[in-house]
């Protein structure tokens, strides 16, 4: 009596690319292994070709969330504006807050709107560049089309990270530059008043100090960008990306406020984001300004660390 025939196993849903490699080339004939490339290569084919930096760019750019974001971002320095010259006067006599000091100039004023819109404005911001990135390919069932052209899958990876802090850092710079046009324009060049003290320092030496700032609120949202990375390229959901990095900040600000942290609380991610302030004081102080880089940068590289380990071991099926 003959054996029992075995079934075949199951075929593999296109376009799946297995966890640890790239898709192999088929023809009608199976497997593509001609050409004299390294490990029968399909000849022509350069890895460091695919996907290439400018075309990530124009695609990210294109998407309706990318036009929303920074038109938002461009207009709130206007409707601030619109707001402090047609709003009931709020400011009390020999107040020195912030908000208080916005009208002041326009170097004031830019510092208000950084300081208003760079713990939630800025964090949807940046989350939405760098938590979509990944997890929109996966939703749209096209992430296994891109490795199966094929593109290594740490070049992906890093191109589409390239991009996301690209367009992140264009968030965070062009709404402080907005203001201080906007500011400018609607209350004047004027010395900058500090709050607190209420000093006044020139203009001329706190622009240097503002491109500083800027510089640090870039490297205080890098952990934010690397949460909502790390999410995105574990999940085929967009949204919930957004939302886990946009959680983390405000968890992180919530532990901020428990004193009976103690000094535990310098470490969380948020800890160190109004350091900036002290960089306009008309004596400077670096010292919170440098712990906040250290703690942002230290995140940051574990946390990419563990996306792309996260994804070399991935079993793409969207």
């Amino acid at each position: 009596m003959s054996p029992a025939k075995q079934p075949a196993p199951d075929p593999a849903p296109a376009g799946h690319v297995p966890a640890g490699g790239r898709a192999t080339p088929v023809t009608q004939d199976g497997p593509d292994t001609r050409g004299g490339g390294a490990g029968g290569r399909a000849p022509g084919y350069a890895p460091g070709r695919t996907l290439p930096l400018r075309v990530e760019f124009v695609r990210q750019l294109r998407r309706r969330r990318t036009m929303a974001m920074f038109g938002v971002l461009l207009a709130l320095p206007w409707v601030l504006v619109v707001a402090f010259q047609f709003g009931p006067a709020g400011r009390g006599q020999g107040s020195l807050r912030l908000s208080d000091l916005a009208t002041a100039g326009g170097l004031n004023f830019a510092a208000f709107a950084l300081s208003v819109s760079a713990n939630f404005l800025l964090v949807v911001a940046v989350s939405l560049f760098c938590g979509d990135t990944v997890a929109s390919e996966a939703s749209w069932s096209s992430l296994r089309y891109l490795l199966a052209a094929p593109v290594p899958r740490d070049r992906l990876l890093r191109q589409k990270l390239v991009v996301a802090l690209a367009y992140s850092a264009a968030a965070v710079t062009v709404l402080p530059l907005m203001a201080l046009l906007a500011g400018t324009l609607a209350f004047g060049w004027n010395d900058i008043t500090v709050p607190g003290t209420g000093e006044v320092i020139p203009a001329a030496d706190v622009l240097p100090k503002f491109a500083v700032v800027i510089g640090y609120a870039l490297v205080s949202q890098l952990v934010v960008a690397a949460v909502a990375f790390l999410l995105s390229v574990g999940t085929d959901s967009p949204l919930g990306a957004v939302g886990g990095a946009v959680g983390l900040v405000i968890v992180s600000s919530i532990l901020q406020a428990v004193e009976a942290l103690g000094s535990l609380r310098e470490f969380l991610p948020t800890f160190w984001n109004a350091a900036w302030l002290d960089a306009l004081a008309p004596e400077p102080d670096y010292s919170g300004m440098v712990k906040g880089v250290a703690v942002s940068v230290t995140y940051s590289v574990v946390l990419v660390a563990l996306a792309f380990r996260r994804f070399r071991r991935r079993d793409v099926v969207s």
